[in-house]
């Protein structure tokens, strides 16, 4: 059973963490600056500047301080995983030709689809950067690796997203790629900036993980039943860029003949009509493919608790295990 959510934790981890939070913008401003190319700090800013938890950022400077470090790279690591975690957002914008994000038009829509491409492949080499800043192998082991696994997740989502033969062990090895291995990533370099012991390091590359896999599943659950003035986006708007997320690989399963006709023509073959959207809802209502997602998310987020529950207790590891509970609050 998923942990009580202990009130607004990303709040109070927000709060606990602000004074190293505004090094981090400090070094993100400063690093975005291109004395050559000025749309560069544009679109990057536009983004930046847009809100959003810095969920990641927050995770690499909560685990760094909860592991007793007390050194200056920390800024340097939550910075980048800001800055590869931007970079991925101008890409995926491009590719899923989304109109929003925040609520706000996206980078490619207010530039054009070259900016953003080029400006992300900026914000990446920055952030290498930004790693090599720190001396340690280790740390741009773990990242570079990271960066690797999310390029490699998107190209298997383009594949994977349009096919109705997609399981949910693919779409699992998609959300490890596009999602949870940032997440990961940003949890475990905390760790090992701080030299904790290897075995905390672990269990840090665990709870990330799980609580990233959590994060896309609400994500991808909001997309359902969200409301748009919170989440910024369109409900359905998965369905029209014919992205099979989990709620729809849910239905498609128990689908039956008349069903997957329909999933084939409107998910493979693109061919939607007024009213499609509806009726795709439906069957997820039809097949409980939104309770069932909705406990997987529970169950990714319980891992995340067990995980986290390895290392010694004190406040920021407290605020930690409240996380997955706040994140799957969304959707409950």
């Amino acid at each position: 059973m998923l942990r009580k959510l202990t009130k607004k934790p990303h709040d109070h981890l927000a709060k606990i963490l602000a004074p190293e939070m505004l090094l981090v913008d400090q070094l993100i401003r400063e690093r975005m600056v291109s004395q050559n190319a000025p749309r560069i700090p544009d679109v990057t800013a536009h983004l930046v500047n847009a809100g959003g938890k810095k969920l990641r950022p927050l995770l690499t400077l909560a685990t760094a301080k909860m592991c007793g470090y007390e050194g200056p790279f920390h800024i340097h690591l939550a910075a980048t995983v800001e800055f590869i975690h931007t970079a991925t957002l101008l890409h995926d914008d491009v590719v899923d030709e989304s109109a929003r994000r925040r609520g706000r038009p996206t980078a490619n829509r207010l530039w054009d689809n070259k900016s953003s491409i080029l400006v992300g492949d900026y914000l990446f080499a920055r952030a290498f950067q930004l790693m090599v800043d720190t001396k340690s192998l280790r740390v741009l082991d773990i990242l570079s690796n990271a960066s690797a696994t999310i390029a490699e997740g998107e190209v298997l989502q383009l594949t994977a997203a349009q096919d109705t033969n997609t399981t949910e062990d693919i779409y699992l090895q998609v959300v490890r790629g596009k999602t949870a291995a940032l997440f990961s990533a940003a949890a475990e370099v905390g760790g090992v900036i701080a030299k904790a012991p290897q075995e905390h390091i672990n269990a840090l590359f665990e709870y990330g993980d799980a609580l990233g896999i959590a994060f896309q599943i609400v994500d991808d659950l909001l997309d359902v039943i969200g409301d748009t003035n919170e989440t910024g986006k369109n409900i359905g708007d998965d369905f029209r860029e014919r992205k099979l997320t989990l709620p729809f690989i849910k239905a498609i399963t128990k689908a039956d003949e008349e069903e997957h006709a329909f999933w084939k023509k409107t998910i493979e073959k693109g061919n939607q009509e007024e009213g499609d959207l509806e009726t795709a809802l439906e069957l997820l209502r039809k097949h409980r493919a939104i309770d069932g997602t909705r406990e997987d998310a529970l169950e990714w987020s319980k891992k995340a608790q067990d995980a986290i529950s390895r290392l010694p207790q004190n406040e920021i590891r407290d605020l930690l295990d409240g996380l997955p509970a706040f994140v799957v609050d969304r959707v409950n």
